[in-house]
């Protein structure tokens, strides 16, 4: 969630305290120049390098980014933290392998941590091997070389997003150099673009205040929910913890503004009653289809993570009750944000702390309140190795999404979507044991790079293979006979019950049970890739603290084997 810093008075100041000023400001636009005077003074200053870097980072100009990281990292003394941030950027980037081997710079080996950046990795060059059935396109129409997103349907053929374009180059965020974020309308039959523009109890329009956007709907299209960043005098906001003496801090937080159209016009009625700018922000509502639940993102206390996604109901007087968390089927220790409801009533929204492809990635759930499906990966080409968040659509099949990926014309760009199904043949996998889903035996030109072959399940805090998966490995085993050139991968998996140590040690000792039952049984191990995930790739729902049932903590003790290569 977007937050602004200002300072107060100040003493004079050298290029270095004036640059890590404008740093703690969140100003990374101003403070990246005056990095860079500096860094051709200090002999490559290993901690400037990395300011730098964060700078363009954090501003998303991953370019210059990666160039600044790849010289911090250079130096033996660079912070764990660099090599995390160039390792992200080296995903982004699609740079894989290289990728690797900044996570494993940064953490310990066989951390959980470590094991699911390097699975992340792995998901991203798989699912962009084998992309879903979405077809994806930019928006010129829309889109410009600055941030373009959240775009959002007003009524039947409205569109309103929000951009940080320049249109008064006196009214400048330092932190980007851009404008403020403002909203702007099109139609979907067009390609003009216009400001959206509201006004305040005094006639004043918003678009003369800090960010403003995105927005949400109601389904009459004449109540509105705006994202804004608090427009309170600082001297009534709290100076922020790092102040120092002379020079104070203070964090403009994001709040939910109400609007309602009148005569044509939109004018603000007031703020949404949980709004607290001194203590956490609250923004990105979604409404329910038949407005009674309103969800939004907030770093309020209670939450499971860095940011949540909360909901209120209206109450039968008109207002709203209290915030409740959506729980953790939706919300993990990472960020969760950007919630919509699609006009098929499902939850989409993104998330930093699910399996995924890298940054921010769209997960689809169905469900409300704190009741809600196992959220689903959208999967390549909806989702990136960059931050792809903001989900629109009136039918599940079409509709639009950010995205900062490459290839796109600004540091955000909206793209839309269509869902196209494509007839293609069943998934190869070897029939399985009567307590599994049954599927049939592959032929031999189903064995393509990524087909899943089979899988087999343990007992509780097992490794030994099963009479059952004894089945399904002797036909494993006649199959890799059949096509001596075949090699596979087995990852195995835990259900969420135990530490997440213990669970990825578990996984390990499985995995290496399968391998060595095949090498014992004639097949060479130089045909077998093991993988171990521990829970950190659970098949449904039965996360830590969600009472599920034996059966279906079952469904997560398992081994998948895969096709690699040589199924031709």
């Amino acid at each position: 969630m977007a937050l602004v810093k200002f300072a107060g008075a100040q003493e004079q100041l050298s290029i270095r305290q004036q640059a890590d000023n404008l740093y703690r400001r969140y100003e990374y636009f101003a403070s990246a120049r005056l990095y860079e005077k500096l860094v051709k003074k200090t002999k490559n200053d290993v901690n400037i390098l990395e300011r730098i870097a964060d700078c363009y980072r954090l501003i998303n100009q991953y370019d210059e980014a990666e160039k600044w990281y790849a010289q911090t990292v250079a130096d033996p003394k660079a912070s764990a933290a660099a090599h995390y941030h160039y390792a992200e950027i080296l995903l982004r980037d699609q740079k894989f392998d290289l990728a690797k081997q900044q996570y494993e710079r940064c953490y310990k080996s066989n951390a959980p941590s470590l094991i699911r950046k390097l699975a992340t990795c792995d998901s991203a060059a798989l699912w962009m091997k084998t992309p879903s059935d979405y077809t994806v396109k930019d928006h010129p129409a829309f889109n410009t070389n600055f941030s373009d997103w959240g775009l959002t349907y007003e009524g039947k053929t409205g569109l309103v997003f929000t951009s940080d374009r320049i249109n008064d180059g006196n009214d400048l965020d330092y932190r980007t150099g851009n404008n403020w974020f403002k909203l702007y309308e099109g139609d979907i039959n067009g390609d003009r673009t216009s400001q959206f523009d509201v006004l305040d109890a005094l006639g004043h329009s918003y678009n003369d205040y800090y960010h403003f956007g995105p927005i949400a709907f109601n389904n009459a299209a004449d109540t509105a929910y705006i994202t804004v960043t608090t427009g309170r005098p600082k001297l009534l906001l709290p100076a922020d913890s790092d102040s120092k003496p002379g020079h104070n801090l203070y964090t403009r937080r994001l709040q939910l503004l109400i609007a309602r159209k009148k005569n044509n016009q939109w004018v603000a009625i007031g703020n949404f009653p949980y709004d607290n700018v001194e203590q956490y922000s609250l923004g990105d509502a979604a409404l329910s289809k038949d407005g009674k639940i309103i969800y939004f993102t907030s770093d309020m206390p209670g939450g499971a993570g860095k940011t949540d996604i909360w909901y209120c109901e209206k109450q039968a007087s008109g207002s709203w009750g209290a915030p409740v968390n959506c729980g953790k089927t939706i919300n993990t220790a990472d960020e969760d944000e950007f919630p919509t409801i699609g006009g098929d009533g499902a939850l989409y929204y993104a998330s930093k702390g699910l399996p995924g492809m890298g940054g921010y990635d769209i997960y689809k759930s169905i469900g409300e309140k704190t009741q809600w499906t196992t959220p689903e990966n959208l999967k390549y080409p909806i989702n990136s190795t960059s931050d792809d968040f903001y989900l629109a659509t009136k039918d599940g099949l079409t509709g639009y999404f950010s995205s900062n990926r490459e290839g796109g014309k600004g540091s955000d760009d909206i793209y839309s979507f269509v869902l196209v199904k494509k007839k293609t043949a069943p998934p190869a996998k070897l029939t399985t044991a009567t307590d599994t889903p049954k599927t049939s035996s592959p032929n031999p030109g189903e064995l393509q790079k990524g087909i899943l072959l089979t899988t087999i399940y343990y007992d509780l805090d097992k490794s030994n293979i099963r009479p059952d998966a004894v089945l399904e490995m002797d036909k494993l085993v006649t199959l890799l006979n059949q096509h001596p050139s075949l090699t596979i991968e087995l990852s195995s998996h835990t259900d969420s019950r135990a530490s997440e140590d213990y669970n990825m040690a578990l996984s390990q000792r499985r995995a290496s049970s399968a391998v060595d039952y095949l090498v014992k049984h004639g097949i060479s191990a130089s045909r077998l890739v093991a993988k171990y995930y521990g829970e950190t790739h659970l098949v449904n729902q039965c996360a830590d603290g969600v009472t599920c049932t034996e059966q279906e903590h079952q469904l997560n003790r398992r081994t998948e084997f895969r096709v690699i290569s040589g199924g031709d």
